[in-house]
């Protein structure tokens, strides 16, 4: 193993939880341009000359500071310089209408006994007034405005271009140019979190490091012929695809609901590309990623399922539908917003009849629309027929909650993405795993959330009524007073007409009611996966 995966490897085997990774800030700013003088940290701090004048004896720790404070004080009093000589010991610039109604100079030389740069002449204030008002200023360069932004996108390096002008506008009052603001910041996230090219080539170096602290995990890449033109680069292949699993997201998917949601976001930056994430759902509602993938978009050529020869198929594995998604494609095909709850409804509908009842309502506006449902097939999309297998998930919401975690980091280069990944995971899963344990310490069986539902269906059985039964079969039926509906329940098949039982996996009312009517034991019929020990 290379000296560089022994190095990442050691930080990995060394990472303690809710701690962000030291090296993912090595390219700093501040590393970048660390004092000439270290030894000397006394200097006079930039707020000084922002609020008057540079003066004769002004010292500063480096070359750096001296050009910093420089273009801050041109472009607050809306002047300008032009440098006549800029060497290594010294800085020398005049004010851009020297000799031309203004007369203001300025020269710093770097003091070696001293260990300071300092001002060795100055002519006072300009005495020069802008001839034009300009919305931008020569010297707000995109490295000064990254120096300004640099803050704003470590919090949020998904931050909106369109924020970056405005805080400019705020610290400096001016406007600049759209693509000034993009450079800026892509120069702080790369002075961040490193170089896009860098980052692609230690890819694989960061992939080989985690494999080696964890050879449970499972990477797998994907390359292409590289191509200069239409001319075949030899030797030389670039990323097309890469998958990545962690193991405890392996391990925890053991134990959370038979449920995957898939969905993909649009990276930016340098290099487009998709992160595809795949989560799946624990007894506590907790959201649990299984596994990502970069890809070149969501194609069919990338898609798993397209490709897995029948293993995501049935009897292995059902495909459901996303009802917010055919919402969406009902509202493009018929601009119809007043029917849009209602296709929700109908996806929602946990029992045949509900089905039916809101089916029947869709025609009445018109058979078109009904028309058009009826191309997906129902157990793709309504509760009522899916076989209880999307476990009363009708929408990507929890893909899409994990995307918004992720967000940031969809503007990072990409071996820092993976590392975004690798590291809030680790905090969520350390986190997750201490409010389970107190809780499995306070002595409790069933997950919170489940709980809560569990007294809430105790409580409503007392009103029904347990009419008949089949002893040997374990069927019921039962009635809700004072509403007189009826339901049949099928214990030994965990089904009620109600939907609910075989849709959550949960005892519902009618089910305690019949257990509490024979006295038997309503725990054995709620699922494994609401226990806490499997939380």
């Amino acid at each position: 193993m290379n000296a560089d995966v022994t190095e990442v490897a050691n930080v990995l085997a060394n990472q303690q939880p809710f701690q962000e990774p030291s090296f993912m800030r090595s390219l700093d700013l501040e590393a970048m341009h660390a004092p000439e003088f270290p030894q000397y940290m006394n200097a006079v701090e930039l707020p000084i000359v922002m609020d008057g004048e540079f003066t004769v004896g002004m010292e500063f720790s480096s070359r750096e500071a001296v050009i910093k404070a420089m273009k801050d004080y041109t472009i607050r009093r809306g002047v300008d310089y032009r440098v006549y000589e800029s060497e290594p010991t010294t800085f020398y610039a005049k004010c851009t209408q020297y000799g031309a109604g203004c007369d203001w100079l300025i020269r710093v030389t770097k003091m070696q006994k001293k260990y300071c740069w300092e001002i060795r002449r100055n002519n006072g204030s300009h005495t020069c007034t802008r001839s034009s008002i300009s919305q931008d200023h020569s010297k707000l360069d995109s490295k000064t405005v990254a120096e300004a932004i640099k803050p704003m996108v470590e919090v949020d390096p998904s931050i909106k271009v369109k924020s970056v002008i405005a805080e400019v506008q705020s610290k400096f009052n001016y406007t600049i140019s759209y693509r000034k603001a993009w450079l800026a910041k892509q120069k702080v996230v790369e002075s961040i979190f490193g170089g896009w090219e860098a980052l692609y080539e230690a890819l694989p170096i960061w992939f080989e490091a985690m494999c080696h602290k964890e050879p449970s995990a499972v990477v797998h890449f994907e390359t292409m012929p590289a191509y200069q033109g239409d001319d075949l680069v030899p030797d030389i292949c670039v990323l097309h695809r890469v998958f990545w699993s962690y193991y405890p997201c392996i391990r925890a998917f053991r134990h959370c609901k038979p449920v995957v949601q898939v969905d993909g976001t649009h990276l930016y930056g340098n290099y487009k590309g998709c992160l595809l994430v795949a989560v799946s759902q624990d007894g506590n509602n907790n959201i649990v990623p299984i596994a990502f993938a970069i890809v070149e978009g969501e194609t069919s050529e990338a898609s798993a399922i397209a490709r897995s020869n029948g293993a995501w198929s049935p009897p292995r594995a059902f495909h459901m539908f996303c009802i917010r998604h055919i919402e969406s494609n009902f509202l493009r095909k018929f601009k119809a917003p007043n029917l849009q709850k209602l296709i929700v409804n109908i996806g929602y509908s946990r029992t045949i009849r509900e089905y039916q009842m809101r089916y029947e309502r869709l025609r009445e506006w018109g058979e078109a629309y009904t028309n058009w449902l009826d191309r997906i097939p129902r157990e793709q999309c309504a509760l009522a027929f899916d076989g209880g297998y999307r476990w009363g998930h009708m929408t990507t919401n929890l893909v899409e909650c994990i995307k918004s975690v992720l967000k940031g980091a969809r503007n990072l280069p990409v071996t820092a993405l993976v590392k975004a990944t690798f590291y809030r995971l680790n905090e969520l899963f350390t986190r997750k795993r201490a409010e389970a344990e107190a809780r499995i310490n306070a002595g409790h069986v069933f997950s919170e959330l489940v709980t809560c539902k569990l007294h809430a269906n105790q409580r409503a059985a007392g009103n029904i009524q347990v009419s008949c039964f089949d002893r040997e079969n374990e069927v019921f039926e039962v009635r809700e007073m004072p509403s007189g509906v009826e339901y049949a329940v099928d214990l030994r098949r965990q089904r009620c007409d109600c939907g609910e039982f075989q849709v959550d996996r949960i005892s519902c009312r009618h089910v305690f009611a019949c257990c509490a009517n024979q006295r038997l034991d309503w725990q054995v019929y709620v699922h494994d996966v609401y226990k806490m020990d499997q939380v």
